[in-house]
């Protein structure tokens, strides 16, 4: 499994050589603060690249969950859905988003590896 960032700070599992998981960095889940509500996107509907796919909403603010890779939604995780404190507690693994069936792999040659997104965090 490779784990690419945006500079959004979504993070992507690449699981495989069509599916991907999406979910928010740790930087993201800080920023906001207690994440109280999530707003999924719609399995079976498809999103290009950069495309808001979802809202995410603290007690501090609310802020776009945007798409890495363009692709279809296969999967939400609905216990994020029950419980969107898991984006905070476990934002790399069970706070997890979606899954989406990708369009077009050479989409995560754009995307940040770890040290790439962690040179990004020290400049903020």
């Amino acid at each position: 499994m490779t784990t690419m960032y945006t500079p959004d700070h979504e993070w992507v599992n690449i699981e495989d050589h069509e599916a991907a998981v999406v979910g928010i960095t740790h930087h993201a889940q800080e920023a906001l603060g207690d994440v109280v509500f999530v707003e999924l996107p719609e399995v079976g509907r498809s999103y290009k690249k950069g495309e808001v796919a979802g809202v995410v909403e603290s007690v501090k603010a609310a802020a776009d969950v945007y798409m890495p890779v363009s692709g279809e939604i296969v999967e939400v995780n609905e216990a994020l859905r029950a419980d969107p404190s898991l984006a905070n507690s476990d934002p790399l693994g069970n706070g997890w988003f979606f899954t989406v069936r990708v369009a077009d792999m050479a989409e995560f040659d754009q995307l940040m590896d770890p040290p790439a997104y962690d040179a990004l965090l020290k400049t903020l």
